[in-house]
């Protein structure tokens, strides 16, 4: 839970970002170059964070653990030969929590700005508060999976992410209000779901497979399910309705419970 932090506090603070500076300078000004600072404040912090997971890899007990064979060096190519459907299946167990990332975070400014149903600015502070509710929620999902289960606690997201879809097209097409609670509900449902996403399939990799096994079936979700989620669904909106978009974070909801009953047939033979 605590590594999936990262990114609902990540969001909040570039959020805030951008609100300070579309309201500190011009339309044109923010056109031309404001726009870009915040990628300048994230390519120092991505150096930074750097910085740490190469100090992480040298401390003492990873030293020592190399040393004394527990842990080896594993190349990709040998993982994915021996665990391609464990990442596979892995990736897809969270394609919901990761689809309804940029579904709730992205995709909502820029349909309201195409609307013109709202202020920026003020779809900018609901979602400052959405990071807020993420990050509680977040937390909140350490608890509840210590009891439910990670797995459970996901699939039972991923049924709820579902019925969320249903009434997106009304949410995102109503008021407002509506608009703004679309936001809200989402992240609360992001929060929870995505805090446990990135551990649901760690058990099914053998030890030595695991550390790597888990970073990349998290950044094949990240690809399948978020990469490319904003501009499929806008897309999609602009040419079919939000009814469409709704069927996008359905199609994601399913892909998990699928993902999630296959591992569970696979783990108990």
């Amino acid at each position: 839970m605590f590594g999936q932090l990262g990114a609902p506090i990540g969001f909040l603070l570039a959020n805030a970002l951008f609100l300070y500076l579309t309201l500190s300078v011009s339309q044109e000004d923010f056109q031309n170059w404001a726009w870009r600072y915040p990628f300048f404040v994230a390519f120092a912090i991505n150096v930074v964070a750097l910085f740490a997971r190469l100090r992480l890899v040298l401390t003492e007990e990873y030293t020592l653990a190399m040393e004394e064979k527990e842990l080896e060096p594993v190349s990709t190519k040998k993982m994915l030969d021996e665990e391609g459907p464990t990442i596979f299946l892995g990736a897809f167990a969270a394609l919901a929590s990761y689809a309804l990332f940029h579904i709730v975070t992205i995709f909502p400014l820029s349909w309201i700005s195409l609307q013109n149903s709202q202020v920026i600015t003020n779809v900018l502070t609901v979602q400052i508060f959405g990071g807020v509710i993420g990050v509680v929620a977040t937390l909140a999902s350490g608890l509840i999976a210590s009891r439910l289960g990670k797995r459970a606690l996901v699939a039972s997201m991923a049924v709820l992410i579902a019925a969320f879809a249903a009434f997106a097209p009304a949410l995102l097409g109503g008021s407002a209000g509506a608009q703004n609670a679309f936001i809200l509900i989402g992240f609360a449902l992001l929060g929870l779901s995505y805090g446990q996403s990135s551990g649901t399939v760690t058990d099914n990799f053998a030890p030595r497979f695991r550390y790597a096994g888990a970073a990349l079936t998290s950044d094949f979700a990240w690809l399948f399910g978020a990469a490319f989620a904003p501009l499929i669904a806008l897309g999609l909106s602009v040419h079919f309705g939000l009814t469409a978009v709704s069927g996008y974070l359905l199609s994601g909801a399913l892909s998990t419970l699928l993902a999630l009953y296959i591992l569970r047939r696979l783990a108990a033979k």
